[in-house]
C-alpha cells in the first residue's frame, strides 16, 4: 500500500487491458457515456469561453466530439493513454456523416500518459477527464493538469470512488484476501490532492449510479469489455478454478434483488478546480492553500 492507502498500479496492465477493449468499448460502455454527458452538462453552470480544450483519456472520443460541439470555435485534442483507442476515435470521426464530419474536424487525437502530457506549459483553457483519473496517481496527474492549464482555466474530472463495485469486492472477499478489484481513491483524498497541486477553489461532489444485471457473469463481460480490470502489481494472478469460481458465485447471488436482478453499484465523483494567476496563492505552512482576492475578482 501506498501512502493514500491504495495499491500501485501497473500501468502496462492499464494499457494492455484497454487496448484490447478498443473494439469493444463502445458496445458496453452505457454507463461512462452517461456520466460523460452529466459531466459535460455540468459546463452549463460554469462561465467558461475555452479557445483550447484537452480531453484527457478521451477513450473513443465521444468526450471530445461532445466538447467540440459545445464549442465551436475552440481547439479540441483528445489524449489516451492507448494507441488502439485513438486510432478508434479517429475512426468514429471519419465515419460520421459528411455534414457533421466536417463540423466536428477540429479534433485532434494524441497517445500519451495522462501523467506526463505531451504539451507547453499553459496550454489550455479547460482540462476535461471522464471516468480516468481512477488509473493515475492523483498528486501526479494533477500537478500535470495545473501545468497545461493556463492562469484561469479549468480542470473538470470524474471518476469511481471506494464504493464502486463494493459487492463484486466482497464476493471476492467471501473466497479469499486477494486484490481483485481496483482500490478508487475516495472523494475527500482527491480534494486534497488538488490543493497539494495547488489548484485553486476545489469543488467535490458524489452520486450513487447502479446498474442491474441478471447474472454475475454479465457484470463481469461488461467489465472485460470496457477494460476495467484490476491492475494493482499485487493483483490475483492465477487463474480462477472452478470451485473458488463457485463460491464467488454464491456470494455474489445473496446481493440478488427482489426485482431478481444483481446490482453493480458505482460511486461517481465529480470534481473541478481552477488555475490561478502568477503570484494568486500562497501555500501556508499547515498545508492549507491561500488565494488572493485580486485574482479571484480578475477571474
Amino acid at each position: 500500500m501506498n501512502d493514500r492507502g491504495t495499491r500501485a498500479l501497473d500501468k502496462r496492465a492499464v494499457r494492455a487491458a484497454f487496448a484490447r477493449a478498443a473494439s469493444s468499448y463502445d458496445a458496453h460502455a452505457v454507463l461512462q457515456r452517461e456520466i460523460g454527458e452529466r459531466l459535460i452538462a455540468r459546463l452549463d453552470y460554469i462561465r467558461l469561453e475555452p479557445g483550447t480544450i484537452l480531453d484527457v483519456g478521451c477513450g473513443t472520443g465521444a468526450p471530445t466530439r461532445a466538447l467540440s460541439r459545445r464549442y465551436p470555435a475552440a481547439k479540441v485534442i483528445g489524449v489516451d493513454l492507448v494507441s488502439a483507442m485513438t486510432r478508434a476515435a479517429r475512426l468514429r470521426g471519419a465515419r460520421l456523416p459528411f455534414g457533421l464530419g466536417r463540423a466536428w474536424g477540429r479534433e485532434r487525437y494524441v497517445c500519451a500518459d495522462a501523467e506526463r502530457l505531451p504539451f507547453a506549459p499553459a496550454s489550455f483553457d479547460l482540462v476535461f477527464s471522464n471516468l480516468t483519473f481512477q488509473w493515475c496517481d492523483p498528486d501526479t496527474v494533477f500537478r500535470e493538469c495545473r501545468r497545461v492549464l493556463r492562469p484561469g482555466g479549468l480542470l473538470l474530472f470524474s471518476s469511481f470512488g471506494p464504493d464502486t463495485l463494493k459487492e463484486l469486492r466482497a464476493a471476492w472477499r467471501a473466497v479469499d484476501e486477494g486484490a481483485h478489484v481496483h482500490d478508487f481513491i475516495d472523494m475527500h483524498d482527491l480534494g486534497d490532492a488538488l490543493v497539494r497541486a495547488r489548484l485553486s477553489d476545489p469543488v467535490m461532489d458524489a452520486e450513487i449510479l447502479t446498474l442491474t444485471y441478471a447474472d454475475v457473469g454479465v457484470v463481469l463481460r461488461d467489465l472485460k469489455a470496457i477494460g476495467a480490470h484490476n491492475a494493482a502489481h499485487d493483483r490475483h494472478a492465477a487463474l480462477t478454478g472452478k470451485a473458488r469460481f463457485a463460491r464467488f458465485r454464491t456470494a455474489y447471488e445473496t446481493y440478488r434483488r427482489a426485482d431478481g436482478r444483481l446490482p453493480a453499484t458505482y460511486e461517481v465523483v465529480y470534481g473541478h478546480a481552477w488555475s490561478v494567476e502568477p503570484g494568486g496563492q500562497e501555500v501556508l505552512a499547515d498545508g492549507r492553500v491561500a488565494v488572493s482576492l485580486d485574482s479571484l475578482r480578475r477571474r
